[in-house]
């Protein structure tokens, strides 16, 4: 079984709680908005992380991510974009088993025609009164799960 940690809008902020969960994550997903390359070089002290960029990260750092990834674990399929509405705009998107977004800061796991689609919230500073969360998928050969959890403001 593999351990996918999943982390959205950081917005630069990487609080100890969140850095807690993910440890013993065997990969970490950043869905953008991340705004700063030390959050994936600190996340990156824990596992291998990918990463995609968010409608608030630019500079050079920035330019090296893609909008969108499409990642394989245990032969399952992990797209992973920022903005969820972005989603028809691509096509490798229909080799997912599993979408992966954030902008929205609203936790969901939701599956959807067989698609699980996950936004793991926000992770970095409060918006509104959205929860501070994050998530993990798991995989196991074509069995996938995913749940989030909160934590305190």
């Amino acid at each position: 079984m593999t351990r996918i940690g999943l982390i959205s809008d950081t917005h630069s902020l990487l609080r100890p709680p969140v850095l807690e969960f993910l440890r013993g994550s065997d990969l970490i997903l950043h869905a953008g908005d991340i705004c700063d390359a030390k959050v994936l070089q600190e996340l990156g002290q824990i596992a291998p992380v990918k990463a995609v960029r968010g409608n608030n990260d630019w500079g050079p750092w920035a330019d090296r991510l893609e909008e969108a990834e499409l990642v394989t674990v245990e032969g399952v399929g992990i797209f992973v974009l920022h903005d969820l509405a972005d989603l028809p705009r691509h096509a490798r998107a229909r080799a997912a088993r599993v979408v992966v977004s954030g902008h929205s800061h609203k936790p969901v796991v939701q599956e959807r025609e067989g698609v699980l689609f996950v936004n793991p919230g926000s992770a970095g500073p409060r918006r509104f009164k959205l929860p501070i969360a994050a998530g993990e998928l798991h995989v196991d050969g074509d069995h996938v799960s995913a749940r989030i959890t909160e934590f305190p403001a």
